[in-house]
């Protein structure tokens, strides 16, 4: 006799953990804590769900998504703006901790979204350095606009920590470069990256730990998955319109800084971008098409292990 499908979701909070089920049952709140979460994992082990949803939540989600995933749980952690634009469709407007869990437990039986196991160790080791490279290069752009504006007195503390943060930048790079570098399958994703024009050190790292799914999907789902598909927006009069949205937007970031190179330096991207102006396209547009097609690019190159060259792989893709 089989068991009916069961679906969970789990709302974290930096306190508590509040979790809902479908078919709905109690809901269940436990201290987000050591003790709370081995409270949680005994008891979704004892019956294991179908699937349990949670939301990112900027890793605060993270002890619970190891947990779950070492006790061998389905687990799927999916992007907040999908809860949100779920929640309005199913009419569900009121927005507390229980009920987001419920909303959750809701789309995890509607959607059923493929669970993923959480990024290995060094994965979310390389990921946390680019994290705060981001961080510090955020500081370092807000300390410059300052100085112009400082007064006399404050320019010398303002360059005294522009100079820091230039250190601790160049600091993360090295350390970046190394923990690639010490990896035998990273060190070769990354001379393949690196071995097209306009990809460079950050680019190449950051596809690595943000981007682990490069070179194993097709070319249409890892450009969804990045945020660089195109969809029609067409409303009323507007007619014609095409936009991109969503996705990851730290690597779409790093990528757009590849492609601002790669039109200048790759053969490919240029001739692309030439040919897009010419046929009248606005310079975002033809540069938003030539990220597009960078990234169609590197997904064709680790998935076939080829490095770069300008051939029938590079113009095809």
């Amino acid at each position: 006799m089989s068991t009916a499908p069961r679906f969970v979701g789990i709302d974290v909070a930096k306190a508590h953990l509040d979790v809902a089920e479908r078919p709905e049952t109690t809901p269940l709140r436990l201290p987000n804590d050591e003790a709370g979460i081995t409270a949680l994992v005994e008891r979704l082990t004892a019956a294991p769900p179908t699937l349990i949803v949670l939301e990112a939540t900027g890793g605060l989600e993270g002890p619970v998504v190891a947990a779950l995933t070492a006790a061998g749980l389905a687990v799927a952690v999916v992007n907040p703006r999908q809860i949100r634009d779920f929640a309005k469709a199913v009419g569900h407007l009121a927005k507390t901790d229980a009920l987001d869990a419920q909303v959750l437990a809701h789309f995890a039986e509607a959607i059923r979204p493929t669970p993923r196991p959480l990024p290995e160790a060094e994965r979310q080791a390389l990921a946390a350095l680019l994290t705060r490279r981001r961080q510090i290069v955020a500081m370092l752009v807000a300390e410059q606009q300052r100085l112009g504006t400082a007064a006399l007195a404050l320019r010398p503390r303002i360059e005294a920590h522009i100079a820091w943060l230039r250190q601790e930048r160049d600091d993360l790079d090295r350390a970046l470069r190394h923990q690639v570098r010490q990896s035998l399958a990273w060190r070769a994703d990354d001379d393949l990256l690196q071995s097209v024009p306009g990809v460079g050190p950050v680019l190449a790292t950051t596809l690595i730990a943000d981007l682990p799914e490069l070179g194993r999907l097709d070319r249409k789902q890892i450009a969804a998955l990045v945020g660089v598909a195109p969809f029609t927006c067409e409303s009323g009069i507007l007619r014609g319109r095409r936009i991109i949205w969503g996705g990851r937007a730290q690597v779409r970031a790093a990528l757009w800084m590849g492609t601002l190179v790669a039109v200048q330096h790759n053969p490919v991207i240029r001739a692309f971008y030439a040919r897009l102006l010419a046929a009248g396209k606005a310079k975002k547009v033809a540069l938003t098409a030539c990220m597009h097609k960078l990234l169609t690019i590197l997904n064709a190159l680790l998935r076939q292990r080829t490095a770069w060259h300008p051939g029938p792989l590079a113009f095809s893709a």
